[in-house]
């Protein structure tokens, strides 16, 4: 009989019963030493259970990654880019369809338990990993990300497809030191901006587990963040497994230093509330061995390892690992299913729906029966780039087939990139060997010895060999090879700066090993001595920009299409520097135009670029995500005129990296940052993206004038398409409060809607809303708080105010209370100088001065004529601490507060002193002398006590 037979009466097997009751029979078969080893990503098979291994972690952003060929959907800030949740969902539904198809080849190796979709939402365009999200607005992250999981996760009402974690919570925006810098997030900019992005797909079931960032919040690890109790798992009656990310559970210990030792941070993330170690790899062993002795040190009970456990085998139950499987639809799932036709089909839909029209002067759609030349110029014009969350391409329709399949006339071609060769001082060249994909010296130039350059900006090159087209590169061992058909992998080894220390000479530095390529005899080595470097000549064999330009002044009209490299200067570990197109890419650009005003740029990247000098002098502008393998074929759709754009953009596009806040200041209300609250100019505003046909807008209508903050009401608003083609236009719903106790967004988005509508047809589109979706975060009440206010809403196609559907209404709601004599510190109005840091090391957020005469403001605080004293709790550094009235320079002084000189950070000090108090309501500033200073409360009710 077999070991099914055998344990299937076993109650954690009966479908029939609860599923807390199958869980708990379970975790009560399973031995202590067998539970500690489930908390790790791989989880071993227990055979006299009948329990298979187990591996959480299947990357699935947009379609199926790491595994081989699948299906390549529109990175994920593209996918949003359609505005299209049921496109979305189609796209997740596909890639857990896949994914169940590799699960059946390998069941171990391919878990079902998938990570994405990744809801950070997109701040600072800078952030290496912008191309995961989908934007910088948490509304639409939230809708984006619910639609993709609801897709991954499968609508049975028993079984999941896979199980959607999302990722990174929390306050997760910068690649730059990410596992050592904290994000300060204060109590508005996490409710209003950060937990929405996470609570969306959370509390409508979508997501069923959650993956912590790498960096700190308020001063403490993410993955040790009280809120992953306190909030995250309350938003949903459901089990939420937590997963770390990867070598993030050594990190508390190692990195990040905020643990004694390993066993210690172990036991931190178990009481927090993580479930799943994601570390050292398949090396399990060392995660059991700390956890154990965890255990034999009292830092954690069995209690903490059961629950987690308990977490980890409800997800393996509701994916149906141990009923039937003729129960679970998708066991039959097999792996037919990979880059199925409907996947493609659905590839190629998703692509033509994210691709944004940001300018067009009428030289779009280019008519495809005229018969005049084409010049397809650009990096991007014949390569579809691979991410590195995305699958193998099964196969690729760049732009160049696209517009040479479905134009009518002749199609020339140009990258645009120079052809060099580089030779030594004694005349020998840098060549490839063919068949070895090595390289080498050669006495005499061939095409062998050719390359084309290709300069990425930020002094990064890749150079890639004419004769085989693989691209030169760094082994860890130290020699130079030419092996892959592209640049990738987490250690991008094909990238070199070119030194130039003299002219007609230059310098060959890795940037991976940080060494030069050298020549000893007639080897090829690298050095770590820049002195010890060869110095090579480099000549310009064929100059890509003259080729463009004679291509595109013969030419009826030019398509450049430039972009990034998914793997270089903009990735996971790597932020960017700045928001210009790469100055190589910019001059070819220029050039192209200055040849031919009928010049169409296509800006295909993971990320907003400052195209302020495009925008002026190239006619039409079209962009895109990295689209997948159909993203040919639907970009010369749209060009010629088979698809009319109808993407919209998810992130404000600026005119320059001078309009952006710090990257590391997460605090968007004081920074003005996002299309929230940013003041200035964009180039692209948010929601904008143009259409061929034309879209009128009629009177916004709110049959109410007013509504209470308990009650529903309807706003609808009447579009017409008034050109000649038909189009979709993504509807969009604003609002603004007019006033308010504290700083609010200048616009924010609160309903869309994607219509499409035939020639002169028109549609009402009605969005229904709640006096609460007004509603901001009240720090003093620590609470949502809907304040009585006029808000003025409008209907348009981008976030940009229009007059003609434009209207108010009077949302009744309640006043803000004044504060109480108790206080938290971290619940300020407003600041200057400081951070928040952790009050312990589990519990409490924290001011902490980051300057001399670093300040918060405590707005409304109630002084009662009784209260003579007040009480401080501080530590940190020694110095002052000064409560004024009003203002941090200029209002009265009401008391001083001397932290000791010996204080430690958590050392927390209650010192009480006498006030010169008023009595009344007063904005009270407290004000420290010197960085490194905490408040954590203060209590203004203090009497003597004599």
């Amino acid at each position: 009989m077999s070991i099914e037979n055998l344990n299937g009466d076993l109650p954690f097997r009966n479908r029939d019963l609860p599923l807390p009751q199958r869980v708990a029979d379970l975790l009560g078969r399973l031995t202590a030493a067998e539970k500690i080893a489930m908390l790790h990503q791989w989880q071993p098979a227990v055979p006299r259970l009948g329990l298979a291994a187990f591996r959480t972690g299947t990357e699935a952003l947009h379609g199926v990654a790491w595994l081989g060929r699948a299906t390549v959907f529109p990175q994920a800030i593209g996918l949003a880019s359609t505005w299209n949740p049921d496109l979305v969902r189609a796209v997740g539904d596909a890639t857990g369809t896949e994914v169940r198809g590799f699960h059946h080849k390998d069941p171990v190796a391919h878990g079902l338990n998938v990570w994405a979709p990744v809801v950070n939402p997109l701040r600072d365009p800078r952030w290496g990993r912008n191309e995961e999200g989908y934007s910088e607005d948490p509304l639409l992250t939230s809708v984006m990300g619910t639609a993709y999981a609801n897709g991954l996760r499968g609508d049975h009402p028993v079984y999941l497809k896979t199980a959607p974690t999302l990722k990174h919570f929390l306050g997760y925006n910068n690649e730059t030191d990410r596992c050592t810098t904290s994000s300060a997030m204060r109590a508005r900019v996490l409710h209003e901006y950060e937990f929405p992005c996470f609570r969306g797909p959370i509390s409508s079931g979508a997501a069923v587990a959650v993956m912590p960032s790498y960096n700190l919040v308020n001063g403490r690890p993410a993955h040790l963040t009280p809120y992953i109790e306190e909030h995250l798992r309350c938003w949903t009656n459901d089990e939420i497994a937590v997963v770390s990310d990867a070598w993030a559970p050594s990190n508390v210990a190692g990195l990040q230093s905020y643990c004694e030792d390993h066993a210690a941070g172990h036991a931190a993330l178990l009481r927090a509330g993580v479930d799943s170690f994601t570390d050292q790899d398949a090396g399990s062993g060392i995660t059991a061995a700390r956890v154990t002795e965890a255990l034999d040190r009292g830092l954690i009970t069995e209690e903490h390892v059961e629950r987690a456990v308990g977490r980890l085998m409800t997800l393996r139950m509701r994916l149906g690992e141990f009923d039937a499987p003729e129960l679970n639809p998708y066991a039959e799932i097999t792996e037919e299913v990979i880059d199925a036709p409907e996947h493609r089909a659905l590839a190629l839909e998703a692509a033509r729906q994210s691709i944004v029209l940001l300018k067009n002067d009428g030289l779009l759609p280019l008519d495809r029966h005229d018969g005049g030349k084409l010049a397809v110029i650009g990096t991007h014009a014949d390569t579809l780039f691979e991410d590195w969350y995305c699958g193998t391409l099964p196969y690729s329709v760049t732009p160049l087939d696209g517009i040479r399949r479905l134009g009518g006339g002749e199609v020339t071609f140009s990258e645009g990139v120079d052809r060099i060769s580089l030779s030594t001082e004694d005349g020998r060249f840098l060549a490839v060997v063919p068949d070895e994909g090595v390289a080498g010296l050669a006495d005499h130039w061939s095409d062998a010895g050719a390359f084309d350059l290709f300069e990425w900006g930020d002094d990064v090159a890749t150079l890639r060999s004419a004769r085989t087209g693989r691209y030169l590169a760094a082994t860890p061992e130290g020699a130079l090879v030419a092996e892959r058909a592209m640049p990738g992998g987490w250690d991008v080894r094909e990238l070199f700066e070119i030194v130039r220390p003299s002219p007609g000479t230059c310098l060959l530095r890795n940037t991976v090993l940080d060494r030069y390529l050298a020549v000893r005899g007639d080897d090829i080595v690298f050095v770590a001595n820049r002195n010890e470097a060869a110095r090579w000549r480099l000549e310009v064999d064929r100059s890509g920009l003259d080729q463009a330009v004679a291509q595109a002044a013969a030419a009826a009209a030019a398509i450049v299409v430039v972009g990034n490299d998914p793997h270089i200067n903009g990735r996971e570990t790597q932020d960017r520097t700045g928001l210009d197109l790469p100055p190589r890419q910019a001059e070819l650009v220029r050039a192209v135009r200055q040849a031919n005003p009928r010049t169409v740029l296509v800006v295909v990247s993971s990320y907003p670029y400052a195209l302020v000098w495009e925008d002026e002098h190239v006619p039409a502008i079209l962009w895109s995500s990295h689209g997948g393998q159909e993203f040919g074929r639907a970009l010369a759709e749209v060009v010629f005129g088979e698809v009319t754009p109808s993407g919209k953009l998810t992130q404000t596009w600026y005119r320059g990296v001078e309009a952006l806040p710090d990257l590391f200041d997460y605090d968007i209300i004081r920074a003005r940052g996002t299309y929230l609250y940013f003041e200035g100019d964009p180039l692209y505003e948010f929601g904008h993206g143009l259409s061929y046909t034309s879209f009128c807008y009629g009177r916004l209508s709110v049959p109410v004038g007013s509504v209470w903050q308990h009650e529903e009401f309807e706003v609808s608003v009447e579009v017409t398409n008034t050109g000649d083609r038909p189009g979709a236009e993504v509807v969009q719903l604003y609002g603004r409060q007019r006033e308010s106790r504290v700083v609010q967004p200048l616009r924010r988005l609160l309903a869309f809607e994607r219509v499409q509508l035939a020639p002169g047809e028109s549609r009402v589109v009605r969005f229904s809303l709640h006096g609460s979706d007004f509603w901001h975060w009240d720090v003093i009440g620590d609470r949502r708080v809907v304040e009585t206010s006029v808000h003025d809403l409008w209907a348009g196609p981008s976030s940009a105010r229009r007059p003609e559907s434009q209207a108010e209404v009077l949302v009744i709601g309640e006043g803000i209370a004044t504060r109480d004599a108790q206080i938290r510190a971290e619940r300020f109005d407003d600041c200057a100088g400081i951070t928040l840091a952790d009050e312990t090391r589990e519990r409490g957020t924290v001011v902490e001065s980051t300057e001399a005469g670093g300040w918060i403001l405590l707005g409304d605080a109630r002084i009662e004529e009784k209260a003579t004293h007040c009480t401080a709790r501080l530590a940190g550094r020694g110095g002052v601490v000064q409560l004024r009235i009003g203002h941090h320079e200029r209002g009265r002084v009401l008391c001083t507060f001397t932290i000791p000189a010996d204080s430690e950070p958590r050392a927390w000090h209650e010192i009480t002193v006498r006030a010169k108090w008023v009595p009344g309501v007063h904005d009270i500033v407290a004000v420290f002398s010197a960085p490194g200073m905490r408040l954590a409360a203060l209590d203004f009710g203090c009497r003597s006590s004599t």
